[in-house]
């Protein structure tokens, strides 16, 4: 892929990482189960937990539990993680994403991550898949910045870049990702490997919707046809 030509449509791919980039959501959805029973928090439906992955947890928690207020959740939640230590999880990469994010790379794209994991998830995750935390010029987590899909941590990515909001790619999984993009004017792309059905990231706005990342190269091309 030949990325260096006037004929780009883009300059900077940003990426969400759960579902997009990782394979996580049955690891998420299983740690909130688990979290439910040991609080004796009301239950929720598998697919309950998953329509909220790629918000920060706050959002989530308070999706997920309106009628409790979302400070006395979150201590909740804090004083489970510190009472359960366990071993991180960290998720894999969708087969292929690694590829095409080296690919993306060397023919000219920059590439960055928006993402409502927090910033030691991420920094985890980047420790453990070492081999593509070079690609990445930039990162915003949602406990850093306003949680998805508020569009500030999209509008903080460009103004570091210096990137147009027409000259940059959102790709992601979710409803939530694609509503971030629109509202800055950021076109977007879904991938329907994550939790969101592939007609309602459409609905949402995306221009298109691939099977997953390994597919993007091939789709950026198309354009510089």
């Amino acid at each position: 892929m030949d990325g260096s030509g006037s004929a780009m449509q883009f300059d900077l791919l940003i990426f969400d990482w759960d579902g997009t980039l990782a394979d996580s959501a049955g690891e998420i959805v299983s740690s909130m189960q688990i979290a439910i029973r040991d609080l004796n928090l009301p239950p929720r439906a598998d697919q309950q937990i998953a329509e909220l992955i790629g918000l920060g947890l706050a959002d989530g928690m308070q999706r997920l539990y309106p009628d409790i207020e979302t400070p006395v959740l979150m201590k909740m939640l804090m004083q489970h993680r510190r009472a359960n230590p366990t071993a991180i999880y960290i998720a894999p990469l969708f087969d292929g994403a690694a590829d095409a994010l080296h690919a993306l790379h060397t023919g000219g794209y920059r590439l960055a991550v928006a993402t409502g994991k927090p910033r030691a998830g991420l920094d985890g995750a980047l420790d453990v898949h070492h081999h593509i935390r070079p690609l990445f010029e930039t990162s915003r987590c949602a406990d850093e910045t306003a949680d998805k899909p508020h569009p500030r941590m999209l509008e903080e990515i460009l103004r570091e870049t210096g990137v147009a909001a027409e000259r940059a790619l959102m790709i992601g999984d979710t409803e939530y990702d694609v509503a971030m993009a629109r509202a800055l004017g950021v076109p977007a792309l879904g991938v329907s490997c994550g939790v969101h059905a592939p007609e309602r990231l459409q609905r949402a706005g995306a221009a298109a919707v691939l099977p997953h990342v390994g597919h993007l190269p091939d789709w950026l091309n198309g354009l510089m046809r």
